[in-house]
């Protein structure tokens, strides 16, 4: 293989829980709530589907259909679709939505997966292409360089830039330009098939994990260089 394409969200990265989401927007606003209230809102925001990188919704009101289906294709409208969300849900101060969806593009609200940097380092030093391919509607850049992971990456292609989104194979085909990459030797690697099993269609291979929490999921990207035909780096041998 000489390139690897990764989603973001569930792959790369994971979004803190909605509870710890929840306790970071009310602490800085000084929005007051009991614990039991503020447990209380947190899983009614995750039941809405409102926090961006969490739980899909567990039921899509008509009014909010639409844009949903199309949300990552710009900022405007993935704004609109996640605080739609979160607005189904009553707090204590209406300025809370946005200053919710204000936090889940900082990044302290995202941590990577433990393996994440020993893979992309790996391609790295092995000449392997990078490519993260999202559907996102805002800038992920910020939230690769505070964690220590943006030298590791290539190219970025992120569907509100572009306007179109996963499985769209025109969405894979920008990034295989950008590294000038054959689809036949490029892996894609992703947690959704749905939306990152779109590459298939362009004839790259495609590998997915799981959409799990990070303490759950020590080391599920480790196979990714199994099959692109890279060697793991091998452990430090410990001290008597």
């Amino acid at each position: 293989m000489d390139a690897v394409l990764f989603d973001f969200s569930g792959t790369l990265f994971r979004i803190e829980s909605t509870e710890s989401w929840l306790r970071a927007v009310a602490e800085e606003s000084g929005a007051e709530f009991t614990e039991t209230e503020l447990t209380a809102a947190a899983q009614a925001l995750e039941a809405a589907g409102a926090q961006p990188g969490g739980a899909n919704p567990l039921e899509l009101p008509a009014h909010l259909a639409e844009v949903w289906s199309v949300r990552d294709e710009s900022a405007a409208l993935h704004r609109t679709a996640y605080t739609g969300m979160s607005r189904r849900v009553a707090l204590p101060d209406p300025a809370l939505h946005d200053a919710l969806y204000e936090r889940h593009m900082t990044p302290p609200a995202w941590a990577p997966y433990p393996d994440a940097a020993e893979v992309l380092r790996t391609l790295r030093d092995q000449g392997i292409g990078v490519g993260v391919v999202s559907n996102i509607g805002w800038d992920l850049r910020p939230v690769f360089l505070a964690h220590g992971l943006d030298a590791y990456v290539d190219t970025y292609v992120l569907s509100y830039e572009h306007g179109v989104q996963k499985p769209d194979p025109r969405l894979f085909t920008v990034a295989l330009e950008a590294l000038g990459a054959a689809p036949a030797r490029t892996l894609m690697v992703g947690d959704s098939r749905p939306a990152d099993g779109g590459a298939a269609a362009l004839g790259c291979r495609v590998h997915f994990v799981e959409h799990l929490p990070v303490a759950e999921r020590p080391d599920a990207l480790l196979p990714v260089l199994d099959l692109v035909g890279v060697a793991r780096r091998r452990a430090a041998p410990t001290r008597s």
